[in-house]
């Protein structure tokens, strides 16, 4: 367990579960959340004991309700409150923009357990995770328009490729609140389930990963789908591809994959993400903010 105040943070049995944990506010969004999700994203990365991340919102109310609009700080709600001549200044930069950048660049699979409401930020946030799971209670909405501000968290990149362009632009022009039946149909979400089997479920599909996967593969995997799925190209996912077949191919997860499976047993990977991704990784720049 570690100290954080505004998220519960656990590690069991390979898998790390983030509970945003604001009781009293329906686990409304903070600069303070931002930070504590971001710091457990990085132990995330840096501990091979971690296979697969769960998160979830205290309570069966909220995921997260969105920013918190009466922050008890009293600092501007949606973005700084300080003057800046160029917005290329790093005040201008958008909170849930920096936190979905960080989930966006995890090595681990991330599996949102929506199990309530989850509006603005608290639905933008999961577009950055990889599978979403909701309670037959769950609510989302892309409420920004109707705030007179427009969707963050990068939002405009991650909901358009999740769900299409014509289902992004209904949601966030009109901005209405939509139940987990209407999520399941848009594709936002996997399944929906009863609200006392949604972290069960989660973590069953998250021990599938943990208990079967070769972490390396996994870490891979995860950014060459998410990343290349932008190229302009089919080749440049080509060259990611063959590069990144030829060095695991000579690794020693290869062997126990193979292994493990003429042998009729539970495999056990050696390679370590910390230490074992391949040298043509990361194959990208990391672009800054100007």
């Amino acid at each position: 367990m570690s100290n954080y105040t505004q998220i519960l943070y656990e590690v069991e049995n390979g898998v790390a579960t983030i509970t945003l944990h604001r009781p009293d506010k329906m686990n409304a969004f903070t600069g303070t959340m931002m930070n504590e999700m971001i710091s457990a994203f990085d132990e995330i990365d840096a501990d091979d004991n971690v296979r697969a991340v769960i998160v979830t919102g205290h309570g069966d109310r909220a995921f997260c309700a969105g920013a918190d609009l009466t922050p008890e700080d009293g600092k501007h709600v949606f973005a700084s409150g300080e003057a800046v001549s160029d917005l290329s200044d790093t005040r201008v930069r958008d909170g849930g923009g920096l936190l979905t950048l960080r989930i966006y660049q995890c090595k681990k699979p991330v599996i949102a357990a929506v199990n309530g409401a989850a509006v603005g930020i608290g639905v933008t946030m999961q577009l950055a995770m990889d599978i979403r799971l909701a309670s037959e209670s769950a609510r989302f909405g892309f409420v920004f328009a109707r705030r007179g501000i427009v969707p963050e968290a990068a939002s405009s990149w991650f909901l358009p490729r999740l769900v299409g362009p014509q289902q992004a632009l209904e949601w966030c022009y009109t901005g209405r609140i939509f139940d987990a039946q209407e999520a399941l149909k848009g594709g936002l979400v996997r399944s929906v389930h009863p609200a006392g089997e949604l972290l069960a479920e989660a973590r069953k599909l998250a021990r599938e990963i943990a208990d079967n996967t070769a972490p390396v593969s996994v870490a891979l995997t995860r950014h060459m789908l998410w990343r290349n799925a932008a190229q302009p190209h089919p080749m440049e996912a080509h060259k990611i591809d063959s590069r990144a077949i030829y060095r695991r191919s000579r690794s020693g997860d290869a062997k126990e994959g193979i292994a493990s499976f003429l042998e009729k047993r539970a495999p056990n990977y050696p390679d370590k993400v910390s230490t074992d991704m391949p040298d043509f990784f990361p194959w990208w720049e990391e672009p800054v903010y100007n």
